[in-house]
């Protein structure tokens, strides 16, 4: 199986790789990820990503697309259906294009990993793609070995970001502070 591994960083990388590796599946990892800001935040996490992929001798390919103009042309209308209405489609969409165009015949992504994604809408809405394009997808639920991925990640030494990538995760992260600072105005 050729499979293509929408990556959105290294730390959520680090057990997805390993599983499959594990499983005999040598995956390629796929950079797409014009969500991401702001570009400092992109360029730590994608510079993080080379240099682990490097180390551990992975194929990788490298979108180069910051994106922020068509991030908020795109998002400001539905904030809170984000992640469902653009940041998981556009990225999908653009890792089942590639892996058709460039032989895959399977796709899939670190998304899955996370307890704090949306995972059975990730996970419905990459097989609605992935049959679009005439590719399977390979789901596994990566979430049981989040904390292991992490904890690896941390001992590497590697970049953890601390919000899912746009944004506006980045104000979610913090709406907690945010709501007590107004409240002692």
């Amino acid at each position: 199986m050729k499979l293509l591994l929408h990556t959105c960083c290294a730390p959520c990388s680090v057990y997805c790789i390993d599983t499959l590796r594990n499983e005999g599946i040598e995956p390629t990892v796929y950079w797409y990820n014009p969500n991401i800001h702001p570009y400092m935040e992109y360029k730590a996490r994608r510079d993080c990503l080379k240099e682990y992929a490097k180390a551990i001798n992975i194929e990788t390919v490298f979108e180069e697309e910051y994106g922020l103009d068509n991030f908020c042309k795109n998002v400001v209308n539905s904030l809170n259906t984000r992640c469902t209405d653009y940041c998981y489609p556009v990225r999908l969409e653009k890792t089942a294009q590639y892996a058709k165009e460039h032989g895959y015949d399977a796709i899939s992504t670190t998304l899955l990993v996370s307890p704090y994604q949306k995972h059975d809408e990730i996970k419905q809405l990459a097989e609605k793609i992935a049959h679009k394009y005439g590719l399977v997808f390979v789901y596994r639920d990566f979430r049981i070995g989040f904390r292991e991925g992490q904890a690896k990640a941390r001992e590497l030494g590697l970049y953890m970001q601390k919000y899912c990538g746009c944004i506006f995760s980045e104000e979610d992260r913090h709406s907690k502070e945010i709501k007590k600072d107004k409240n002692n105005i």
